[in-house]
């Protein structure tokens, strides 16, 4: 769900407006924002209570940091790297037992009947990769950030994302080859 060009100047323009003390674009905002942020942490996360709480302690930090935000055209990075900040505290803490996973409720949104097996194979797929590979592919693919976003969002270099992301597509690609065939 790649960003279009226009809901990108307009998130910046609603930043922008945000850190002169505009309430209501901050209202905008979060009501813009919250479904992707939700998308993204149940997707990340697995499991539905646990993404609730983290995109509620992503949001604290979003708010509390409005003003350190020097460039508003980086909102979308800067808003998943909080949120895949808070993320990762969640898979660190509940440990890296995979089974907690939960591959019903990662990817909530409707879809064809047809194409709900191939839905389900991914996220059950996705519920193999590490929790490092698993947020670089979402925030890529799913999420539609650059290469240049996802490395800022998950706090390393370009390189280190590009590879992140190219080891998590060969991982899908070879656990996905036997279901989707």
């Amino acid at each position: 769900m790649a960003l279009s060009e226009s809901d990108r100047v307009y998130d910046e323009l609603l930043v922008t407006l945000v850190r002169s003390g505009d309430a209501r674009a901050a209202e905008r905002l979060a009501a813009r924002w919250q479904p992707r942020l939700m998308r993204a942490a149940r997707r990340m996360l697995g499991d539905a209570e646990e993404a609730r709480e983290a995109v509620q302690e992503a949001w604290g930090g979003i708010c509390r940091g409005w003003l350190r935000l020097s460039d508003p055209a980086m909102f979308p990075a800067w808003a998943y790297g909080i949120l895949t900040r808070k993320c990762a505290d969640r898979i660190r803490r509940l440990g890296s037992d995979r089974k907690r996973f939960v591959a019903a409720e990662s990817v909530p949104e409707p879809t064809s009947p047809d194409a709900e097996p191939v839905r389900h194979a991914i996220t059950e797929a996705l519920g193999q990769l590490s929790a490092e590979h698993r947020i670089a592919a979402i925030l890529y693919f799913s999420e539609g950030l650059t290469l240049a976003e996802t490395a800022a969002a998950t706090g390393v270099p370009v390189g280190t994302a590009k590879s992140r992301i190219f080891h998590a597509r060969q991982h899908l690609k070879d656990l996905l080859e036997g279901d989707l065939t």
